[in-house]
């Protein structure tokens, strides 16, 4: 595993529609073997041609958003309020440090609830579910000084370091960044394949797979391959029947999710080349939650559309954690499957 340009995503800051961080990285990464070019959305495309004159189109796409937040206001006292982007868990979010991303640069803030302190609430109080607009930003400035730094619309991102945690790696944002990681590094492994690959960092995936649903109308590709976290359940609390997946058992090879039905063919392919190469894989039903996949999946008459998922424990927290054997899975899976992509049909015969 890669762990410095792994660490490097995770702790870059890109939250929807402000994900040019996450796009220079990928850039610097793949610009030895890809042509580039965004789009009006800020996707970037990222073009490695195959060797065949007549190739089908293989779309991969990984968002490069993370959840997080734009300030909406600010008052007399210097404090911040805040519009959420992305599926926040108000348990999750409180005395957490964040930044806010300026037009000069960086401030750092503390993100705390408007509430009273824990000995002075009532058993009344102290039993109120937490509510995201009871947040607030404080910035140890006060109204005028606050005012004039931050402007309406400043990200707003969770100030976490990336590191290890025994066997395991654990950060911020790692949804989605260890897909970015994954497509990069496949991209790089796969030495030969016939198709046309469309590596697609694509952007605004936390608020409703958007960037993918268009760019996958522009490429109009043959297949579509989205890589994505999927949920680590294997944790105290939790059933073994709502596991999903579990850390250390490999990539997970998606059958469905909220946002789409994997298309049977593509599922049993990536299984195939799981067993033929040794890769190490386990199968995922996701209730809820969607991919780009699932973005793409419906466009153009319709796409065949799968997703290959990096199981993570505590999704959409500031600890989001991976095993690097699953990640490497993941890569190595992929990569193969760009080699022979090619290879099969997944179109229904009449």
């Amino acid at each position: 595993m890669n762990v410095a340009l792994l660490k490097k995503l995770s702790e870059a800051c890109g939250i929807p529609g402000q994900e040019d961080a996450i796009r220079s990285i990928v850039i610097d990464e793949l610009k030895d073997i890809c042509e580039f070019k965004s789009d009006a959305m800020g996707n970037l495309h990222c073009l490695k041609k195959g060797k065949s004159t007549d190739a089908k189109k293989l779309m991969i796409a990984a968002h490069m958003d993370e959840i997080g937040f734009v300030v909406k206001y600010i008052d007399d006292k210097g404090f911040l309020r805040l519009h959420p982007l992305g599926g926040w868990d108000p348990r999750q979010m409180a005395a957490q440090r964040v930044k806010v991303h300026t037009s000069n640069g960086p401030i750092n803030g503390t993100l705390m609830m408007g509430v009273k302190p824990k000995h002075m609430l009532s058993p009344e109080e102290a039993n109120r579910a937490a509510k995201i607009e009871d947040f607030f930003v404080d910035l140890g400035m006060k109204g005028d000084a606050a005012k004039a730094a931050v402007s309406l619309g400043d990200m707003v991102t969770m100030d976490r370091d990336f590191r290890p945690m025994g066997d395991l790696y654990t950060g911020k944002a790692m949804d989605n960044r260890i897909a970015v990681y994954t497509m990069i590094e496949a991209m790089k492994a796969a030495k030969n394949h016939e198709v046309e690959v469309h590596g697609v960092a694509t952007v605004q995936e936390e608020i409703g797979l958007r960037g993918a649903t268009a760019a996958g109308s522009g490429i109009q590709p043959d297949m579509v391959v989205a890589i994505d976290v999927t949920l680590a359940n294997d944790i105290p609390g939790i059933p073994d029947q709502d596991a999903i997946t579990r850390l250390g058992e490999g990539a997970a090879i998606k059958i469905l999710d909220g946002s789409l039905i994997c298309s049977p063919m593509m599922v049993q392919h990536f299984v195939d080349l799981a067993k033929n190469h040794k890769i190490k894989y386990q199968m995922e039903i996701l209730a809820a939650g969607g991919t780009d996949a699932g973005g793409v999946q419906r466009l153009n008459g319709g796409v065949p559309a799968f997703t290959l998922s990096v199981p993570t424990r505590y999704i959409h927290t500031v600890n989001e954690t991976i095993h690097p054997g699953d990640l490497d899975a993941a890569v190595d899976l992929l990569a193969r499957y760009i080699e022979d992509a090619h290879s099969r049909d997944y179109i229904y015969k009449v």
